[in-house]
């Protein structure tokens, strides 16, 4: 909440003026209107201006969200990302779909795997993209690759890579929340580099990095987290995620 005290406007929650704080950990963007989403962001870049050590920063979490932009940015940074398509028109979504076969359809806006679609056939590519067309979407499609069910989830907290899990599942998503199994795995260190210029790409503290090894030996930069979880890495590594995290952000608000 944005208040006035003083003629000094304050940005308050729980009963707590936040520009008092020394480090705010921005852990999640809740679900809601356009509005209160755009709100909330809006928040973090005032007390960013303000002087407030903001960890991740707005423009991260910003960048990191919208899967469009997202893929932008890492494309522009030179790492390799599946073929993706971004369009508004249904018609364009078709002619992508026909060019490359077999796509994911993912929501801008999402995570945990939901509200993703795997479409290989017209007949499920109409119901999908008449969907998205219905409610005035942006269809966003990727090639999918084929990777024998596994993708590995790197956690960078400054500069360096934490720990990394393997996920594998029987289908094609591996998510843990959706019923994915994790592993520790030690990164090869061409794998940490590419997530570490991910996070950089981004502008990301901490962030966790998708890779995407492919059958054809292909690692791809498949999507970035600026607010990532962090249960299934720690379950699976006993590596202090939590203690990490507030130690870099402790580290800047020095």
């Amino acid at each position: 909440m944005v208040g006035r005290s003083g003629g000094q406007a304050e940005v308050s929650g729980s009963g707590l003026v936040l520009q008092q704080a020394d480090a705010v950990l921005a852990r999640i963007i809740p679900n809601g209107s356009l509005e209160q989403i755009i709100h909330r962001v809006d928040t973090l870049h005032r007390l960013e201006e303000d002087g407030v050590r903001v960890m991740n920063r707005a423009g991260a979490i910003e960048r990191s969200v919208d899967k469009a932009w997202a893929s932008s940015i890492l494309e522009r940074a030179g790492l390799p990302t599946p073929e993706t398509v971004i369009c508004e028109q249904i018609d364009d979504a078709f002619a992508a779909f026909r060019a490359m076969g077999d796509v994911v359809v993912k929501p801008l806006f999402g995570s945990m795997g939901l509200g993703m679609v795997r479409v290989s056939d017209e007949e499920m590519a109409f119901r999908v993209f008449r969907a998205i067309e219905q409610v005035r979407g942006v269809f966003y499609l990727q090639r999918f690759v084929p990777h024998g069910g596994r993708d590995i989830r790197a956690f960078v907290v400054g500069d360096e890579v934490i720990g990394a899990i393997e996920r594998r599942s029987e289908g094609w998503r591996t998510n843990v929340s959706r019923g994915g199994t994790a592993t520790r795995f030690e990164l090869p260190p061409e794998w940490r580099d590419r997530a570490l210029e991910a996070a950089r790409a981004i502008g990301a503290e901490y962030a966790g990095v998708d890779l995407l090894p492919a059958e054809d030996g292909t690692v791809y930069v498949l999507e970035i987290n600026g607010i990532p979880g962090w249960r299934g890495l720690q379950d699976a590594t006993g590596i202090d995620v939590a203690g990490a995290i507030i130690g870099q952000l402790l580290r800047g608000a020095d």
